[in-house]
């Protein structure tokens, strides 16, 4: 099986155009929908479960509601036209602390897509001069607009559903 790269050691070149913005707000809206159905596909007993001390199904996937409150700051950064974007929690403080092993899955999936869908509006409220306007992100010392981040939390989803998957085989 391919070995799965960490998410930090991605590399971004944002160079498509601000056209592909709708496609790319698309993808952001059904990611819940997608969460959704993997997890109903599985058995109850794994969503917990860890693996060499990663996160479980339901530590993922609750991160990606606790990285929402970044990414909703991050707006505000372009709104304010801020030269840097906020940095991210690299330590994933909200995520270890919330203790979504404790926690319904339904409540999990369900903050999820409240967040995520008032995240989309946001987005969709943005206009197309913002859209293009770059800010500097400090993790990846590079420019990115608003489209770019769009594409950037649509890759950090799909990295984490990938993951929900490989562990989720690997637990059945």
């Amino acid at each position: 099986m391919i070995q799965s790269i960490k998410w930090t050691d991605r590399q971004f070149k944002f160079d498509f155009p601000v056209g592909v913005y709708p496609w790319i707000i698309e993808r952001l809206r059904g990611t819940p929908a997608r969460v959704e159905e993997l997890v109903r596909m599985l058995p109850p007993g794994i969503l917990t479960k860890r693996i060499n001390d990663k996160w479980s199904i339901q530590e993922s996937i609750g991160h990606l509601s606790k990285v929402e409150i970044l990414h909703d700051g991050r707006i505000d950064d372009f709104l304010a036209k801020k030269a840097t974007l906020r940095p991210a929690d690299m330590e994933n403080k909200l995520t270890e602390a919330a203790d979504f092993n404790s926690k319904a899955i339904a409540d999990i999936l369900k903050s999820f897509r409240t967040l995520r869908m008032k995240l989309v509006e946001r987005l969709e409220r943005l206009d197309d001069a913002l859209v293009a306007r770059p800010s500097h992100h400090p993790r990846l010392d590079i420019p990115m607009r608003p489209v770019d981040m769009a594409y950037f939390i649509a890759e950090h989803d799909d990295f984490h559903i990938a993951a929900v998957t490989r562990l989720a085989r690997a637990l059945m």
